[in-house]
This record gives structure tokens, sequence and C-alpha cells, in this order.
């Protein structure tokens, strides 16, 4: 007599675990050549003005008269400027004051912009209004704004907080509310087509908040274009806090940025025309490498193409 066979499982696979979808987005980032360049070339250049001070102990405003206008040598790798001061040093902590001002200046212009956005693409009430307002703020000339606002709060803020602190306080906040405009249209794009979303429109139906829906469905997925106007919004502060510092309204005279360095180098040029060129190249190659970053999140946080 045969044993009867014991009938098999219905199933007896098992499922792998889902795969994060950041994985994905990295995935699709390193396709990219120019942005994975672009983000190992920014992480240096921060590794560089934030740890290189440690490494090369030289004090940037120390001055040294005797070794006044000198090239490269061992003893000074970017030569020294007209007081004798190292401009390696310099440059170090010139990049230490440009890229804090355009981080933290990015992300007061991120907060603005995404509270403005979300605020007009998900209250119709208050569109009109806040989109008027962000028109208004897109026609004024922006720079001489800047210079209006340097000119008019430089002095109470430079009292009140110290030249170096209440320069930085000042630019930061000239910088953020003039650049927060194209980051609240784009949000508020995304959020118009959200709130029709399947899964909104079921939210809404079981008495979800608005607070809620807006932290809990709507803002985690309007983050792609936040990231991607964030990484622009550096490479935008950066050359505004340049432009401000190569024109003299910057930070003060002793205290070195890439800009301010800039301008100090201009009445030297044709003597000694690497002062010019290497604030310029650090200048431009971190907002190249900044802008790569930017089009390489774009096109990994785009669903649309990351499945390709």
């Amino acid at each position: 007599m045969t044993e009867a066979a014991t009938p098999p499982s219905l199933d007896t696979r098992t499922e792998a675990p889902a795969r994060n979808q950041w994985w994905d987005v990295w995935d699709q980032f390193k396709t990219h050549k120019g942005a994975v360049m672009g983000a190992c070339f920014f992480i240096f250049i921060v590794l560089a003005v934030y740890v290189g001070p440690w490494i090369w102990s030289i004090d940037p405003t120390y001055i040294d008269i005797r070794a006044r206008n000198q090239g490269s040598s061992f003893a000074h790798p970017f030569g020294t400027d007209q007081l004798g001061r190292d401009m390696l040093a310099r440059m170090m902590a010139g990049g230490q004051t440009s890229i804090s001002v355009g981080l933290t200046a990015m992300g007061l212009a991120l907060f603005l912009g995404t509270l403005v956005g979300v605020l007009a693409g998900y209250f119709k009430r208050i569109d009109g209004l806040l989109m008027r307002t962000t028109d208004l703020f897109l026609a004024l000339p922006l720079l001489p704004l800047l210079l209006v606002m340097v000119m008019l709060f430089r002095q109470p803020l430079s009292a009140s907080f110290g030249p170096e602190t209440g320069i930085f306080i000042l630019i930061v906040i000239a910088i953020g509310i003039t650049s927060w405009m194209p980051t609240a249209r784009i949000v508020r794009g995304d959020v118009l087509a959200l709130k029709e979303r399947e899964f909104v429109l079921a939210a809404r139906s079981i008495g979800t908040r608005p607070g809620r829906m807006i932290l809990r469905h709507v803002l985690p997925n309007v983050m792609s274009p936040i990231m991607v106007s964030a990484t622009l919004g550096i490479a935008t502060a950066i050359i505004t806090e340049s432009a401000l510092s190569f024109l003299g309204l910057g930070f003060p005279p002793d205290f070195p940025t890439w800009g301010r360095l800039l301008f100090d180098a201009t009445d030297f040029m044709q003597q000694h025309p690497q002062r010019v060129m290497w604030p310029g190249l650090a200048i431009s190659l971190t907002v190249l490498a900044v802008n790569y970053m930017g089009d390489g999140l774009r096109d990994a946080l785009d669903p649309r193409i990351r499945g390709l």
C-alpha cells in the first residue's frame, strides 16, 4: 500500500523585500557622469575649505610685509597678496564664508518658496494674493534692491551683531528674500496637480485636516523639485555674494570671501594675474559643479526618466 503523496503548497516562493526608491534615484544619478563629477568636486571643495585649515595652519590674517606680492613657492603655494598674507589660507577662509552664505541663503529661499508655493497651490482663496506677490518680487530689479538693502541695514546690523556677523546676516537675508520666487512657482504647479490625485482625494474624503494633508501627503511628493531648486539656489547665492563683495558692499576688507579676494586682486591683475585666477576659478568651478548636480538630480528624481 503506497502512501498518499502530500499535496504541494500553493505558493512556496518568498517575496523579496521592496527596494527603497532612493536606491533607484542613486542608480539613475550615477548614469549622469557630469553630475557625479560635479558632486565629487563639490565634496572636495567643501572638505578643502573646512578641513584644510587644520592641515595648512597659517593664519589668513597674518601680515608679513617682507613677503608681499610673492609668486608660488613651497612656503606659499598660491603666493601672497599686497600685505604678505598667504593666499592659500585666504582662499580656504574665503571658501568657508562663500559656501556658508550659499547654503544658508539657499535654505532661507527654499523655506520661503516652499511655504508660499504649497499655500498658494493648496488653498485657492489665497492663491491669487500669493502669486501676485510673487510676480511683484519677480518684477523688482534684484541687484539695485540688494544694493539698497545693504546700504540701509549695514550699519545697524554691524552695530548690533558685530561687523562680520552683522554683514553675514544681512547678506543671507538679502539673498534669501530675493531668490524664493522660482521655487514658489515650481512647487505651486506640482501642488495643483497633486490636489487632484486619487490618494489626496481619498485622504480628504475621510476627513484629514489640511495641515496633516500637506505634511503627510502633499509635501513629500514635491520634494524632488525642491531638492533640484536647492542645488541651483546654492550656485545663485554664491554668485550673488561674490558680486556684492566684488562691488565692495560685502564683508569687511580684512574678512576674506572669494568675491572679496577677486575685488582686491583687480588692482594687481597685470603684475600678478594668478591672484585673479584662483578665486575666479574657485567661484566658476564650484557653481558649475553645483549646476551639474542639479541636472543629475532633476533626471534622477523624475520617475518618467528613472525607469529607462
